[in-house]
């Protein structure tokens, strides 16, 4: 696949998203945490190259202030389609945020990703509720794949179930 160096950032919806909110549907925005750099800069521009709104947390922390600016009362509250995090980040892992974030009423779907999936974490991810978990490395195409399954329509599918993928 080829990285799109002209994307839309999170402050320019695609044009994808301006179609998909003129008609009524949320918009397709992903809350993309990893810690390495090169990788999130990768994943954001594939996912972008797809038509989805990416912002870019750096870390565990980052993810909840980002995460505030969306869920919490008296916020822009912009809506959160996807959150996408590494597992094992400084400070807060992703593990963390999804236990915080199942308490959440609309709590969005969680891909977890990481390079350190044993059979462990992923049975305490899918008891959690992850949406998917990848063990890194994973192939792009299965990713692109479990993210549009999150948002079709909510007419045509229900929300996916916990499913494992390795590479």
């Amino acid at each position: 696949m080829v990285l799109n160096a002209h994307s839309q950032g999170p402050d320019h919806p695609t044009e994808q998203n301006k179609a998909a909110a003129e008609a009524g549907n949320p918009v397709q925005r992903i809350l993309l945490a990893e810690d390495d750099n090169e990788m999130r800069t990768l994943l954001a521009e594939l996912l972008r190259g797809a038509g989805y709104e990416v912002v870019e947390c750096p870390n565990g922390w980052g993810l909840l202030e980002s995460l505030g600016d969306y869920v919490l009362p008296g916020s822009e509250h912009r809506e959160v389609g996807l959150v996408i995090s590494d597992i094992r980040m400084p400070g807060v892992s992703g593990l963390d945020i999804l236990t915080g974030l199942q308490h959440l009423e609309d709590c969005p779907p969680i891909i977890l990703i990481t390079a350190f999936g044993d059979e462990s974490t992923h049975a305490k991810a899918k008891k959690l509720g992850a949406a998917a978990m990848l063990d890194k490395p994973f192939d792009i195409d299965d990713l692109l794949a479990k993210v549009a399954q999150i948002f079709k329509p909510q007419e045509q599918t229900n929300r996916p179930g916990f499913s494992n993928s390795t590479s």
